[in-house]
């Protein structure tokens, strides 16, 4: 027999590759890293928490994503126009989505920059 017989061959590369496909499945995400600010962050009296739940926290007031316009409108009375940065921060569960509206909703009230606060470097929590 003069032929080349890659059945063989092709059995083992198909079951790597099925291998590979369920351990790619099972392993875990890495986490996130920690950022590092190279630039100097402005003070800003608008802060959004947003937790592992959603739920939203404009200033002191627990709001809903429905009620977050209004929210972001008394800010906005509050402080005369004063402000035009937001500084939210989320926890890494919170959904990407829910992050979206609340900016959306703020910058219908004419906040128009954003900061993403994390974790400070070397703070415990």
């Amino acid at each position: 027999m003069s032929t080349i017989n890659i059945t063989p061959f092709t059995d083992v590369l198909l079951v790597l590759l099925i291998i590979f496909i369920i351990l790619a499945a099972v392993t875990k995400e890495p986490p996130l890293p920690l950022a590092h600010n190279k630039q100097k962050v402005f003070p800003s009296q608008i802060l959004v928490f947003v937790d592992g739940k959603n739920n939203i926290t404009i200033g002191s007031n627990v709001v809903t994503i429905q009620d977050a316009k209004a929210a972001f409108a008394d800010l906005q009375a509050n402080t005369g126009g004063h402000f035009k940065t937001v500084i939210i921060k989320a926890d890494p569960k919170s959904s990407y989505g829910t992050i979206l509206q609340v900016m959306d909703a703020a910058k219908s009230q004419n906040l128009t920059e954003f900061g993403l606060a994390n974790k400070p470097e070397g703070s415990k929590t």
